[in-house]
C-alpha cells in the first residue's frame, strides 16, 4: 500500500465555496438572451452536499479526486488497494476488466463499497470509452454503428437512441460515465484516429449529433464527455503514439472545428475531455505543450471565452502525444495549471500524486485551486445522482444488457445509415433470382445475411460480385480483390464498412455502398439494401474531394 501523507483538516468557509459554483454562462459570446435559451428555462444546479464534503476534505483526499485511474484485474478486490491509496474521483474500465454481465456489475458495486469505505467515503465515477462501432469496450450488450453511420442518417432521434439505449445498459452496469459523444469534425480523409468515429465533416451535423446524443445520456443516468477539445478532426498522426500539430489560423478552427465544443458549453454539457494536439495558431508560435497543458487554450478560450465551468478531463495521460516534453509529476501539475480538473489514466498514479503534492507545498499550486476542480467533480457527481446512488444489482443486469429490444434499435440505426453512392444501371437491388458472390471484409456475415433473406451465393458465375473493403485506400489487397472480382466482366459493388473515402481507389466498381461501420448490424443492413429489403436512406456526411462526391450525396 502507497504511504499516506499526515491531514490536514481543511476549514474551508461555506460561502467561500458556494462562490466557487456562481460561474454561468454568461461569458464572453453569450448573451443574457443565450443563456436562458441554455438552460430551457431551468435554474442553474446549486449544489447542496458537494461543498459540505470538500469542507471535510483534506488536501490528500482532494488530490484523489483529480485522479481518474485504470481499473485492476477483473475484480473489486484488485482494487481496493488502489482506492484506499489513493481515494480516486474515478476509475476508467477497459476490455481487460471486463468478462461477462454479472462479472461487471458485481465489479462495479464493489468498488463504490470501497470506495464508501475509503476516506470521505465519496463514490466513483466509473466511466469507459463506450462510444459504440470501432471503440466498444463492453463484450456485452448491443453494438450500434459508429458515428458517422449515425451522421449519415442525419436524424438526432436515431443519435438520441443510440446513446440512450448505450446509456440503459451502462447504468444497469453501474457504469455512470462515458468518455462519448465525439465532437470532432473530421475534415481531413487521412486522418488516423477518428475517422468515422466522427458524426462528419460538417459542423452543423455534428453540434446537432453531439447535443442530442448528450442530452439523452445525461437524462439516462450516465454522465456525457464530449471529446476532444479543441478538436482532432484536422490531425493526420495519432496521439497515442506522437504529437499531432494542426496549423490552422484561428478563424478557420472557429469556422470548422469550434461550433461543436461550443454548442455543448451553451447546452451546459457535464464535462468535457481535451485533445493531445499541438495548435501554434492557438496557443502562439513558440510552444510545444499540447492543448491538453494548455491554459490559453483550457483557461483562456473554454473556461474565459466560452464560459464553461464544468468539469475539465484530460484525454489518457499515457498517451505520447501529452509525455513528449515533461516527466509525468511535471504533466500532472501543469493539467491543473491550464485549467484541467481530472488527471485521466496518468502513466504513474504515484507521480501525478506526489507532483500535485508538492506543487502545492511549495506554492506553485495552491489549495484554492484544488479546491475549484474538486468543487466542479462532487457537484457533478451530485448533480447526477453520483453520490446518493445504490449499488448496481449484478443480478438484475441481464435484464437491459442487450434485450432484443435493445438489438432492434441498434438495426433501425444501421438500416438508415447505408448510403448508396454509385448505382450503374440500377444495378441495385438485385432482381429476382440472381445471384451473388460474396468476398474480402466481412464477408461471412454478409454472406450469412443475404442467404438469410434468400439470395443465392456462389462462387460460380454470379450475377453480381459483391467485395467488402475497410480502409482500402491504404490497402493494396482490398483493391486488388475488387480489381479481381470484376476482371471477368462481372459487375462488383463495394461495401465500404469504414470511412466512405475507400471510392477514391475504386473508381471502377458498379455499385458503392457505404455503412461508416464494421459491425454486425451495418452488415446485415448491407444485404438488406442489395437484397432489396430496405432502400438506401443515408446520405454522405463527409465529402470525399478526390472522387468529386460532395457531403450530402445519398442515391
Amino acid at each position: 500500500m502507497r504511504p499516506t501523507f499526515p491531514y490536514t483538516l481543511i476549514a474551508a468557509g461555506t460561502a467561500f465555496l458556494l462562490a466557487l459554483t456562481a460561474c454561468t454562462n454568461e461569458e464572453v459570446g453569450s448573451s443574457q438572451e443565450d443563456t436562458e435559451d441554455q438552460t430551457s428555462g431551468s435554474e442553474p444546479f446549486e449544489p447542496v452536499q458537494a461543498p459540505e464534503i470538500l469542507a471535510d476534505m483534506n488536501l490528500d483526499e482532494k488530490i484523489g479526486q483529480l485522479l481518474v485511474l485504470t481499473a485492476q484485474g477483473t475484480s473489486a478486490e484488485e482494487n481496493a488497494q488502489m482506492i484506499e491509496s489513493y481515494s480516486p474521483g474515478g476509475i476508467i474500465y477497459f476490455d481487460a476488466n471486463l468478462n461477462e454481465t454479472e462479472q461487471i456489475a458485481r465489479m462495479s458495486a464493489g468498488v463504490q463499497e470501497t470506495a464508501a469505505d475509503t476516506g470521505q467515503g465519496v463514490p466513483l465515477f466509473i466511466g469507459i470509452d463506450q462510444e459504440q462501432g470501432l471503440v466498444s469496450r463492453l463484450p456485452v450488450g448491443t453494438r450500434f454503428p459508429d458515428a458517422m453511420a449515425v451522421g449519415a442518417t442525419g436524424d438526432t432521434e436515431l443519435a438520441a437512441l443510440r446513446a440512450s439505449t448505450t446509456a440503459e445498459e451502462l447504468a444497469a452496469l453501474g457504469i455512470n460515465l462515458n468518455y462519448a459523444p465525439d465532437a470532432d469534425v473530421n475534415t481531413n480523409p487521412d486522418n488516423p484516429i477518428i475517422g468515422n468515429r466522427s458524426f462528419g465533416s460538417d459542423p452543423d451535423l455534428v453540434s446537432e449529433m453531439v447535443l442530442a446524443e448528450s442530452e439523452a445520456y445525461a437524462e439516462h443516468g450516465v454522465v456525457p464527455v464530449p471529446k476532444h477539445f479543441p478538436g482532432h478532426g484536422d490531425t493526420d498522426v495519432d496521439s497515442h503514439t506522437g504529437l499531432p500539430v494542426i496549423e490552422l489560423p484561428r478563424e478557420e478552427w472557429e469556422e470548422e472545428h469550434l461550433p461543436p465544443f461550443r454548442a455543448a458549453v451553451d447546452a451546459d454539457v457535464d464535462a468535457i475531455m481535451t485533445a493531445h494536439v499541438l495548435m501554434p495558431e492557438l496557443e502562439g508560435e513558440e510552444t510545444t505543450d499540447p492543448a491538453t497543458l494548455s491554459p490559453t487554450i483550457i483557461d483562456g478560450i473554454l473556461r474565459e471565452e466560452l464560459g464553461f465551468d464544468g468539469v475539465v478531463t484530460t484525454d489518457a495521460l499515457n498517451m505520447e502525444g501529452v509525455r513528449q516534453e515533461h516527466s509525468d509529476e511535471e504533466i500532472a501539475v501543469r493539467v491543473v495549471e491550464a485549467g484541467v480538473d481530472q488527471l485521466l489514466m496518468p502513466a504513474d498514479p504515484g507521480a501525478a500524486f506526489d507532483g500535485v503534492r508538492a506543487a502545492v507545498d511549495e506554492g506553485r499550486l495552491t489549495e484554492e485551486r484544488i479546491d475549484e476542480s474538486v468543487l466542479r467533480i462532487l457537484t457533478l457527481k451530485e448533480k447526477r445522482g453520483v453520490l446518493d446512488a445504490e449499488p448496481v444489482d449484478p443480478s438484475a443486469a441481464a435484464e437491459t444488457v442487450g434485450s432484443s429490444e435493445n438489438a432492434e434499435a441498434a438495426q433501425r440505426v444501421a438500416d438508415a445509415s447505408v448510403t448508396m453512392l454509385r448505382n450503374e444501371d440500377d444495378l441495385l437491388p438485385l432482381s429476382e433470382g440472381q445471384s451473388v458472390s460474396v468476398s474480402g471484409v466481412g464477408a461471412d456475415e454478409i454472406t450469412e445475411a443475404l442467404t438469410d433473406l434468400g439470395v443465392t451465393v456462389t462462387d460460380n458465375a454470379p450475377d453480381v460480385a459483391v467485395v467488402g473493403t475497410d480502409g482500402a485506400r491504404g490497402a493494396a489487397e482490398q483493391q486488388q480483390m475488387v480489381e479481381s472480382a470484376g476482371a471477368d466482366g462481372t459487375p462488383v459493388v463495394a461495401v465500404a464498412q469504414g470511412v466512405p473515402y475507400d471510392l477514391e481507389v475504386l473508381p471502377d466498381v458498379d455499385g458503392f455502398l457505404a455503412l461508416y461501420s464494421a459491425v454486425g448490424v451495418s452488415r446485415v443492413a448491407a444485404a438488406k439494401a442489395i437484397a432489396g429489403e430496405i432502400d438506401p436512406q443515408g446520405t454522405l456526411p463527409v465529402s470525399i474531394p478526390d472522387a468529386d462526391v460532395e457531403f450530402g450525396t445519398g442515391l
